[in-house]
């Protein structure tokens, strides 16, 4: 799986997750780390990349846009070192593989994972 760390989380993940079988590069080893969400989610959506963050402004985005894409998966686990983080990771993409491919946003905690597919369903006006 193709995936985008955001800033906030450990930037060696990325090769421990690319060890694993994962292309995954952090927003601050490709010159994006002061990009706004925005940005973030654009370049994630043009390179076919999953949005991984602590962020819950990615959610509320990818919410109100309507769009199907990118996935975001935000961890609401603080203080994860790389090594956590890649083994949470690996644990939740083979738990929702498909619907990570499918467009999803994702929320991470402790005890549980919640999911919702994308797009998600305007309120009426």
């Amino acid at each position: 799986m193709r995936l985008l760390l955001d800033q906030g989380l450990p930037r060696t993940a990325a090769a421990r997750l690319i060890a694993s079988g994962h292309d995954a590069v952090h927003v601050g080893d490709i010159g994006q780390a002061s990009s706004t969400d925005s940005a973030i989610l654009e370049l994630a959506r043009v390179q076919n990349r999953v949005v991984v963050t602590l962020d819950a402004d990615f959610h509320a985005e990818m919410a109100l846009s309507g769009a199907t894409r990118p996935s975001v998966l935000r961890i609401r686990i603080e203080g994860l070192r790389a090594d956590g983080l890649h083994e949470l990771l690996d644990r939740v993409i083979s738990l929702c593989e498909s619907d990570i491919e499918a467009g999803a946003l994702v929320s991470v905690e402790v005890q549980r994972v919640r999911l919702r597919r994308l797009p998600l369903a305007r309120p009426p006006e």
